[in-house]
C-alpha cells in the first residue's frame, strides 16, 4: 500500500512540531532564572528556539533527502532539466520569514515593556523635542559627546548630587574630577535606563543600591542604612532600583542570572530595576573590556530571603560601629596577636614565638 505523499507530508510536519516544540523548552543552554525579568526573556529565547529548531530541521532534512534522492546514478552523464523558477513558491519563502521577523520583532517590544525598557517617566523627564526629528545622524551622535550649553536642567547632574547625598556613596565616586555630562538636545535622554515594569510605573523602587564601577572593582553602597560592601545582597520579592556610574572608563553591569545587562559611564548616571525571585550566589561580571585585568573585575550578587537580608543588614551595620579589633578581626576574647592567630599559623609550622617578635 502506498502512503500518499500528502500523509507524509502531515506526519512529517507534525513530527518536526513536537521536536521544536521541546527542544524549544528543553535546550538547557539558559542558568537559572533568578528574577522576574529573567523569565520574560526567556519566554522570548526560547519561542526563538522553538523557530529555529524548526527551520534547522526542515531545511537540513530537505537538503539530506535531495542529496539521497536526486544523486548522480551510475552511467547518467545527461544534464539535470532546467528548472527557472517557481513563482508560487518564491513568495512562500519570502513571505513566511517576514512574518516570522515582524512576529518576533512584536513579542520582543512586549518583552522590552514588561521589563521597563520603554520607561514613561524618563521620557517625560527628557521630552523629544521637534528638531531632533530632523537633525542628521552625525549631528545627533556628535551631541552625544560633545553636547553644547543649554538652558534646560542637567539630569544627570541632578540624579548625582542626589546620590553623592548619601555620605558612603559620596566616599567611593569621584564625582567631582568627572563632570556629568548633559543629555543631547531634542533627542531625550540619552543615559541608559530600564526603569519600573509598566504595572510598577511611579511608584518607587522598595529597595536602592548605589553601584559604582572602578579599575577592577564593585562597590555598593546603601543609601538607607549606608552600608558599603563589596558584595551585594537583595532580598527575594523586593524590586530593586540599581543607581551606577563609573569612576574612570565604561564598565558593564551583568548577572547572567538576571538576563540583564547594562553600562556603567563616567559622567552618566545608568539605572536598572529588577525583583529577584531566586535564593542564590551569582556572579557580577563586567562585561565592558575596561583594562588588563578586566577579566578579574567580578563581584557576589547574594539574592536571599527578607529575614536573612534584614540579619546581614544588621551585621554589617554592627562591624561598621564597632573597633577595628572586635569587628574586623572578631576578637572578643581581646587575646594577644600570637594568642589569636595561633589556630591559624599552627598548620603553616608558624611558631608563636616567631609572631610574638613580630608584634613587639
Amino acid at each position: 500500500m502506498k502512503i500518499p505523499s500528502s500523509i507524509w507530508t502531515l506526519l512529517i510536519g507534525i513530527v518536526l512540531t513536537l521536536a521544536s516544540l521541546w527542544y524549544g523548552q528543553n535546550h538547557g543552554l539558559l542558568p537559572t532564572a533568578a528574577t522576574d525579568e529573567a523569565v520574560l526573556v526567556d519566554g522570548l529565547f526560547n519561542a526563538m528556539m522553538i523557530i529555529s529548531t524548526g527551520i534547522f530541521l526542515l531545511v537540513e532534512g530537505i537538503l539530506i533527502y535531495s542529496a539521497f534522492k536526486y544523486r548522480r546514478r551510475a552511467g547518467d552523464n545527461e544534464d539535470g532539466p532546467p528548472v527557472e523558477g517557481n513563482v508560487p513558491l518564491e513568495i512562500l519563502w519570502t513571505a513566511i520569514p517576514a512574518i516570522i521577523v515582524l512576529g518576533i520583532s512584536v513579542y520582543s517590544f512586549d518583552v522590552y515593556n514588561e521589563i521597563g525598557g520603554f520607561d514613561p517617566h524618563a521620557i517625560h523627564e527628557a521630552p523629544m523635542h521637534q528638531e531632533s526629528m530632523t537633525m542628521p545622524g552625525s549631528a545627533m551622535a556628535a551631541t552625544l559627546s560633545d553636547t553644547p550649553p543649554s538652558i534646560e536642567p542637567n539630569l544627570n547632574q541632578e540624579k548625582s548630587d542626589q546620590a553623592m547625598q548619601d555620605p558612603a556613596t559620596a566616599e567611593v565616586r569621584n564625582a567631582d574630577q568627572i563632570p556629568q555630562l548633559r543629555n543631547a538636545p531634542g533627542v531625550g535622554i540619552v543615559a541608559p535606563t530600564i526603569g519600573g515594569s509598566p504595572d510598577q510605573a511611579g511608584k518607587p523602587p522598595e529597595l536602592r543600591v548605589n553601584v559604582t564601577g572602578l579599575q577592577y572593582a564593585w562597590i555598593f553602597t546603601y543609601p538607607e542604612t549606608g552600608i558599603t560592601t563589596s558584595e551585594m545582597h537583595v532580598p527575594i520579592g523586593r524590586e530593586v532600583q540599581i543607581n551606577m556610574t563609573a569612576n574612570d572608563v565604561i564598565h558593564a553591569f551583568w548577572v547572567p542570572e538576571f538576563r540583564l545587562k547594562q553600562d556603567a559611564i563616567p559622567g552618566r548616571q545608568s539605572e536598572i530595576r529588577f525583583t529577584p525571585k531566586k535564593a542564590g550566589d551569582y556572579t557580577l561580571i563586567c562585561a565592558e573590556l575596561c583594562g588588563p585585568y578586566h577579566g578579574a573585575m567580578r563581584a557576589s550578587v547574594v539574592v536571599e530571603t527578607e529575614e536573612a537580608f534584614d540579619k546581614w543588614q544588621q551585621e554589617q551595620l554592627v562591624a561598621s560601629k564597632e573597633t577595628l579589633n572586635q569587628a574586623v578581626a572578631v576578637n572578643p576574647a581581646n587575646l594577644s596577636p600570637n594568642e589569636f592567630l595561633a589556630p591559624y599559623t599552627k598548620d603553616m609550622g608558624i611558631q608563636p614565638e616567631v609572631l610574638h617578635q613580630i608584634h613587639k
